[in-house]
């Protein structure tokens, strides 16, 4: 299996178990956090200022539209939250798992 960064988005996508979704945390930066119920991952990430949040946020921007799979963000000075699930399934797909490794793979530059 190719690394999850190095996948695409599917729009046949299926609820992951909870047995996937454990593996498929494995596969991401330990910072993502499983929501209690299980529907959810997501991930706060620090800025030195505005402007690198902003760009941050522009670069998850681009790779949800290259995805078709859009994140939930919050948005702050320095700070921006990522949360991803996919509502279609009413939980955890890959798709989620795969635009988390993207998202950290930018981290990496």
């Amino acid at each position: 299996m190719n690394k999850l960064s190095d996948q695409q988005c599917t729009t046949e996508t299926r609820l992951l178990s909870a047995e996937e979704v454990q593996r498929s945390l494995e596969l991401v930066s330990d910072e993502w956090c499983l929501a209690q119920d299980g529907k959810s991952i997501s991930r706060k990430f620090g800025f030195d200022n505005y402007y690198k949040t902003l760009a941050f946020v522009n670069v998850v921007a681009m790779i949800a539209h290259q995805q078709d799979h859009h994140p939930d963000m919050t948005v702050t000075y320095n700070t921006c939250i990522v949360v991803f699930s996919t509502h279609s399934v009413g939980g955890l797909s890959l798709n989620d798992f795969i635009c988390a490794a993207k998202i950290d793979g930018i981290l990496n530059i």
